[in-house]
Formats: C-alpha cells, sequence, structure tokens
C-alpha cells in the first residue's frame, strides 16, 4: 500500500517495522537511551524497543531535554529508524534534525493524515523516502 506524508518534517529514508506507540512517549526520562528500551513503567508499551523500528506515535511527552535524548540514541544506534506521528511536535524535529546536523544520521520525521495514522500496525514493514512517499508491507 502506497501513502503520502501530509508533511515531512525531517527528510530521511527509513525501512523497518513498525511499533505502534498507544500514549506519547518522552525520550528524557522514558526511554533507556543505552538500550533503546521504553522504560516508563506507566507507558502501555514499557519494555518494548524502539531501536530499529520506525516508531508511530500521536507525539512527543516531555521537555526539551526530549530532543537531547533522541538524537543521543539515534547517534549510538538504538534510536528510532524513521517517527511517524499524528501531529507535528517540534521537540521530536528538533532532536531529529540534531542527529542529523551533528552526526550526519537523519531519520525521517513525517505526519501522517488520521486515516493513515490509524491504518498503521505492529510489525508491518514501512518504508519512509525523503519525499514523504510510505510504502506499507505487511
Amino acid at each position: 500500500m502506497e501513502l503520502i506524508a501530509d508533511r515531512v518534517l525531517v527528510a530521511g529514508r527509513g525501512v523497518a517495522q513498525v511499533l505502534v506507540l498507544d500514549e506519547p512517549l518522552s525520550f528524557w526520562g522514558g526511554l533507556h537511551v543505552p538500550t533503546g528500551t521504553i522504560n516508563d513503567v506507566h507507558h502501555p508499551q514499557y519494555g518494548q524497543a524502539v531501536t530499529n523500528r520506525i516508531v508511530v506515535m500521536p507525539f512527543a511527552r516531555g521537555s526539551s531535554s526530549t530532543a537531547n535524548s533522541l538524537a543521543e540514541a539515534i547517534h549510538l544506534g538504538t534510536g528510532p529508524t524513521g517517527i511517524v506521528m499524528a501531529e507535528a511536535d517540534e521537540i521530536v524535529v528538533l532532536g531529529a534534525t540534531v542527529a542529523g546536523e551533528l552526526y550526519d544520521e537523519w531519520i525521517p520525521v513525517v505526519v501522517a493524515a488520521a486515516d493513515d495514522y490509524r491504518s498503521f500496525t505492529n510489525g508491518q514493514w514501512l518504508s519512509i523516502n525523503p519525499d514523504g512517499r510510505m510504502r506499507v508491507d505487511g
């Protein structure tokens, strides 16, 4: 299935299995950066790894430190391969942009149309192109 992102917030290329988050995630305090595991015990996906996954989430939660934690996780190779959101989140954009500018490690961050956002399921393979074209398999 082919989809087009409503908005490309950070251009990049990513291919990975989808991890759908039921609630927003704070990358600062909610993610164990060294392992890429969600460590917020109150998060529905507690214990799941974002590493090498395209994370589908409504938006991020937390302070500006979330940007630093996301950038560091991307740099360490424990972060997501891409992020699809229901609404734009400047802190996620900042973290992904910092990882790209400082480390030349660009991951796509896009906003999906409402119907497309709700269609993503765990385990699907998703590819995102820099122009916002997405392909879902499985």
